[in-house]
């Protein structure tokens, strides 16, 4: 069996590895215990690759895993039941010798086809898990393949169970000509079905993910994930050098260049897929919405004469406040996301374009309810800041956010967000992607999610940018946060052309949490004792763990209808 554990990706030990002995003669190695990695091009031990995932233990590199090996290193021993193992052979075209390749194929890898079906239990999570295996005709996909995926995600919709499929292939099955094509619409519409029945898609990428495949399923899951280093995309790269006629640039349509571009959610490495796959799974399981009995139940609710009180006491103006929300040591989204939820998992990208840093989000688990999580993230750091763009979210963020959004919507999620930008990122690239779009398409779709949406304003909430992730059935602010149509600076040098008046526009605006709440345009304020910092979180996260239990307990019994048209009332009435 080792002897061809990595047929394709090793050759056998060269003499140049082989060390002589003293007489001259070389010694015996055992058959099939070394072998060359075709990557680094080092001798390695087989054992190690494989108890390290399959993966090179000198460079990294991943080598192709057979789709049982593959299905043995994910579910749980024993869970694993085959479906459609055998299935008639098909040649719609007549093709000449393809019933020849196909027992080729068959007799090479032991498979029927090329993808390996069936259900399976992942850390205790059921699934139905399908694997491509590119011993198989290079896992292209034909109307078997298309099959086998078809019956196995229709069958999951109709049991109610997840489907988790690794991608691995070279495309369309050229010898079956259009009928493969086809294959590509009927899986899509299949996953379509899955979907709107409200049932979760999880696509694996690994190398290669290229033509049909990367055209239909791979690229449609709910999450998706890739593996590092793997090659994904439509053409094949050598299509693309020869028909645009230059080199393409290095990493070009691998896992990595994927994940900057907006296109997966996660690169994750072998050795984890196990755990954090189960993780999603669990989470993504039917929940109530509903914290555990040992959560704390308390509304700790600041009124606003206690909140005014404070701010007379202190003496603090209006400009103090600006000043203290913008702190550079002020906490961060993913600080009171840390802080105040558990097993938080980042997603990525807007499927689009791009992934913005100012934008972060994903699942987390509140006192053992799953919830989405959004925030405008700054950075901690000059370098931080930069890769952050300063908070300043561009189409691409409110877009990822977005996705987000409706992604909980499906899974009946509850939306948490966390607002603190300066504003939506102006510039010439935020405009030619359509900045203005991307907040109105916010703007209308929030007004209309059939879950609960929560946002808490924790540092700045500077105009559309804010707004755009502030859509919600109550808006919550820290007591040194501000919420403005646009930042002081900005409207003394509109209105009285001198922006060194901003502490007389911070005043007149009415920004602060306290203002705010006096004029009924948010229902809550978190009191800070001390300036939020990251020693005061504790307390700051304790508050907010109270009351977002509170919230939860108001909406947990409204319907779908009601919290929309809670929400919808919410800015009717302003």
């Amino acid at each position: 069996m080792l002897r061809n554990m990595f047929r394709k990706t090793y050759t056998k030990i060269d003499t140049k590895y082989r060390p002589v002995s003293q007489e001259g003669e070389e010694p015996s190695i055992p058959e099939g215990l070394w072998r060359k990695c075709n990557k680094c091009g080092q001798p390695i031990y087989v054992e190690d690759v494989k108890n390290n995932y399959y993966v090179c233990p000198k460079c990294g590199g991943y080598f192709r895993v057979h789709a049982y090996r593959r299905i043995e290193m994910l579910t749980d021993v024993g869970t694993f039941e085959e479906w459609n193992k055998e299935m008639p052979f098909s040649n719609p075209l007549d093709f000449p010798n393809y019933e020849k390749k196909v027992e080729a194929a068959r007799e090479k890898s032991g498979l029927n086809e090329a993808i390996v079906i069936g259900k399976a239990k992942i850390d205790g999570n059921p699934a139905v898990v399908g694997v491509c295996d590119a011993r198989f005709i290079m896992s292209s996909m034909g109307h078997v393949v298309g099959e086998k995926i078809t019956e196995a995600v229709e069958r999951a919709t109709k049991e109610k169970l997840p489907v988790i499929l690794f991608a691995c292939s070279g495309g369309a099955r050229m010898q079956e000509g259009i009928v493969s094509l086809m294959q590509m619409a009927k899986t899509s519409a299949a996953l379509k079905r899955h979907h709107e029945a409200g049932q979760l898609f999880i696509s694996v990428l690994t190398d290669p993910t290229t033509g049909g495949v990367t055209a239909s399923f791979a690229m449609l899951g709910d999450i998706i994930i890739a593996e590092p280093g793997a090659l994904i995309g439509f053409a094949g790269p050598r299509v693309i050098e020869q028909t645009i006629g230059q080199k393409l640039p290095e990493g070009f349509q691998r896992a990595e260049f994927l994940l900057e571009h907006g296109f997966v959610d996660m690169i994750l490495p072998r050795k984890d897929q196990k755990h954090v796959i189960g993780q999603i799974l669990y989470m993504h399981r039917k929940h109530d919405m509903a914290v555990e009995k040992d959560a704390v139940k308390a509304d700790t609710a600041v009124n606003v004469s206690e909140a005014r009180q404070k701010k007379e006491n202190t003496e603090k103006s209006a400009w103090d406040t600006v000043l203290l929300s913008r702190k550079a040591d002020r906490p961060t989204a993913l600080d009171y996301i840390n802080a105040v939820f558990d097993e938080f998992i980042e997603f990525h990208g807007d499927r689009c374009f791009k992934d913005d840093g100012a934008i972060v989000g994903g699942i987390a688990m509140f006192h053992g309810m799953p919830v989405t999580v959004i925030g405008q993230q700054k950075g901690k750091n000059t370098k931080d800041n930069i890769r952050r763009n300063f908070g300043m979210p561009s189409p691409d963020g409110y877009r990822k956010a977005l996705r987000l959004m409706k992604q909980a919507e499906t899974f009946g999620r509850p939306i948490i967000c966390f607002v603190d930008t300066p504003g939506a990122f102006c510039g010439l690239e935020a405009e030619e992607r359509g900045q203005g779009e991307a907040i109105a398409k916010n703007l209308f779709e929030m007004s209309s999610l059939k879950v609960p949406v929560l946002s808490i304003v924790i540092g700045e909430g500077g105009s559309g940018g804010a707004l755009a992730i502030a859509v919600a059935n109550e808006v919550w602010m820290l007591e040194n946060a501000i919420y403005s149509i646009l930042s002081p600076e900005g409207f003394a040098s509109i209105l009285w052309k001198d922006s060194k008046k901003a502490p007389d526009a911070a005043r007149v605006m009415k920004i602060t949490a306290a203002d705010l709440y006096e004029r009924g345009l948010i229902e809550h304020v978190i009191p800070e004792p001390e300036p939020a910092s990251i020693e005061t979180m504790p307390l700051l996260a304790d508050h907010i763990r109270q009351s977002m239990t509170a919230f939860f307990e108001r909406y947990g019994g409204k319907s779908k209808e009601e919290i929309r048209e809670s929400r919808y009332q919410r800015f009717r009435n302003m």
